[in-house]
Order: C-alpha cells, then structure tokens, then sequence
C-alpha cells in the first residue's frame, strides 16, 4: 500500500504516531512518502526521523520504507501566492504537487498527520478507484455549507483521500488546484481546491475518516478542529499528540499503547 504525508518538522510527532498506528493494524508492505521542503524559518522534516520511522516500519515488514522527498522546487515554481498568509500553512497544500513528483505511484492513501487508524483499513485502501480522482469522506462542517449538490453532500475533508493520479495528470484538477491557490484567496485553500476540481469523486462512509468522535466502526480517527456550543460556543482543538487533553478532554484511551511507544521514539530521536 502507498501512502502520503506532507509537511515541515513540526509533524514529527503526527508521523510517529500515525505510522505506528498504521504497522500495527497493516503488516502487509507499506510505501511511505513524506513530502517536506526548507521554506522561510520553517524546516524539512529531517533526515534523522525519516531513518528512525523508516527502521520502524522495516521491523514489522522489510520490504517496508519510509522516504523523504523534498518538493521545494515544484512549490517554488507554482508558489499558493495568495494563500501563504492565511491560517493552513504553505505545507498543507503540499500534496498539490503529487502531479509533479516523478515516480511516485498512481494509486497513493494520502493522509494527515493528525489522523489515526484504529483497525485495518485495507479494505478501504481496496477500493476499486480506477474511475475516480478522489475516494474521500464528508467533512463533518464543511458537507452543510459548501457542498455544490445539497442533496448528496458532496464536500469532502481532504484529511483522507485515495488519490488517482493518472486521472488527476490527465485531467490536470491538481495543475488547476494550484492556480486557484495561487490567485485567490480561500479560507481552506486545498480542501476547496481540491472540491472544486477533482471530479469524479467517490463518497465513502464516515468511518474511514471520522472528524467527530469515535464510533464502533471507526477506521481512521482524524483529530480534527470541531465546534462546541454548549455552556458558550467556542472552538476545540485537541491532537493525539496532546496527551493529557486527550484523556481529559476528549475521554480518549483507544490510543495509549501507541502514544506509549511514540514517547520513547520521540525521545531516541530528540537524543
């Protein structure tokens, strides 16, 4: 199975625990491609991390790896111009230039940093994508405010997507993504980019990449931001790498082995 990060050195912990997540419900071989880049004071997730995350994924499969791959020249050349200020940073639209990048496989899992498998998802990753750009779940929000067809809600959240691209190439919906990324300002540049342009697309069930909170069926948790109302309305962000808001905000234990091995790695690494 291929799979997709993006991102600066700031989501080393996400890799860590999302990885681990990943090995321990998958022992089949795991293709793991993270894009990162140098840019301003921001840096490349580094070397050190990828080795460690590479050996990681090598002892439960050996034909596992996990490779860098430093996009700073597809960025620069079709810099988000008009997005680089706002409140998703540069790297988030990173995987726009998965088009670009040679010899990277058609069908790829792309995945945010902050989202966490809780059983296999083969069974996902299986889906025959052959006639889509995009397999992808509803966002939880954005389904209700953004989707062009009200009746089947049609939106989804970007956090996980089964990707084609040879369709993509041959459509150029990623090509089309960075322009508008380029020359108008979005409140979630890809996400809406990608919405936009990236037809056909298949709707999934919220299992495989659930925002809220967890269910019997959950696939993919993704840690996302989410709005509360009750006792005043406000705003909660909570991530896995947030240990102690996880338990005490969140009731969340499901992970706790994982986040027990992320600590050590974490550890080795900073040493």
């Amino acid at each position: 199975m291929n799979i997709l990060y993006c991102g600066d050195s700031n989501i080393v912990d996400g890799l860590i625990i999302s990885i681990l997540s990943l090995i321990k419900h998958e022992k089949g071989n795991l293709n793991i491609y993270i894009f990162s880049m140098n840019y301003e004071d921001k840096k490349s997730v580094s070397e050190k991390a990828i080795k460690k995350l590479d050996k990681l994924v090598k002892e439960v499969n050996k034909d596992s790896f996990v490779k860098l791959i430093d996009v700073e020249k597809f960025f620069l050349e079709e810099m988000p111009t008009s997005n680089i200020d706002t409140l998703f940073t540069p790297y988030c639209m990173l995987r726009l230039y998965a088009d670009l990048v040679p010899d990277i496989p058609s069908k790829i899992l792309y995945l945010d940093n902050d989202v966490v498998a809780k059983r296999s998802f083969k069974e996902f990753y299986d889906i025959d994508n052959s006639k889509y750009e995009l397999v992808g779940a509803r966002d939880f929000y954005g389904q209700y405010f953004y989707s062009k067809n009200k009746i089947k809600k049609d939106y989804l959240n970007s956090g996980v997507l089964l990707l084609n691209l040879d369709l993509i190439k041959k459509s150029g919906s990623f090509k089309k993504s960075r322009e508008i990324c380029r020359t108008r300002k979005m409140l979630l540049p890809d996400q809406s980019a990608l919405n936009k342009y990236c037809k056909p697309k298949l709707i999934v069930k919220r299992k495989y990449n659930e925002q809220h909170a967890m269910k019997k069926d959950t696939v993919f948790r993704h840690f996302t931001t989410t709005f509360k109302f009750f006792p005043y309305f406000r705003t909660q962000k909570v991530k896995p790498w947030n240990i102690d808001r996880l338990h005490d905000i969140l009731k969340c234990h499901d992970f706790d082995d994982i986040l027990e091995e992320y600590q050590k790695i974490k550890e080795d690494i900073n040493e």
